[in-house]
């Protein structure tokens, strides 16, 4: 599991906090949908959600041609409490706030899907 020095370095990159804000916000987003919010490529996306994955601090599904993430729902309570201060101080604040309002009016968002992980 992951351990503090590890979570508050995952923080630290603002790729990695981006898309973990989408995931506190969302609770599940695919790679497609944070890489269209982010305005980056799908393989910086992915590069970042993968040293996620490794560390414990998120899990993924595959649902047909689509990756969805989501928090590792092993967290520490104190981990999803800094996450969830960290989303409701961040919200209003650039670029988390055009993050979500990109990934609003993305076209042909995919369907939502509940990952059973």
């Amino acid at each position: 599991m992951i351990n503090a020095p590890r979570f508050f370095q995952a923080l630290a990159d603002t790729t990695r906090l981006r898309c973990l804000m989408l995931i506190v916000t969302e609770g599940h987003v695919c790679v497609c949908e944070m890489a269209y919010a982010l305005g980056e490529i799908q393989p910086k996306i992915s590069r970042h959600l993968a040293a996620m994955r490794a560390t414990g601090l998120v899990l993924d599904c595959r649902e047909g041609q689509w990756m969805y993430y989501r928090l590792h729902p092993d967290l520490p309570a104190w981990m999803g409490d800094v996450l969830t201060t960290c989303n409701r101080t961040l919200a209003n604040q650039l670029p988390f706030s055009s993050d979500r309002a990109a990934l609003a009016v993305m076209p042909n968002r995919p369907k939502r899907q509940v990952c059973q992980i």
